[in-house]
């Protein structure tokens, strides 16, 4: 399951069906494989909403000047 994040996170456009394989291997089901690309998906998505618009964390809001 990390491998298959990572790799879609890094280089989504190198994914292939044969990266399933090991999480089908290791018992999950279709939809749980799924469930982890969507997951992974909705969280480069935000991101680069974020980055694209200068959201910065409350934390880094405090420790930086405006």
């Amino acid at each position: 399951m990390v491998a298959y994040a990572t790799k879609l996170t890094e280089t989504p456009a190198k994914m292939r069906e044969s990266d399933l394989e090991a999480m089908r291997d290791a018992g999950l089901s279709d939809r749980d494989i799924l469930d982890v690309n969507l997951t992974v998906a909705y969280y480069a998505y935000v991101n680069r909403i974020a980055d694209g618009l200068g959201v910065r964390l409350e934390s880094e809001d405090a420790s930086s000047p405006r």
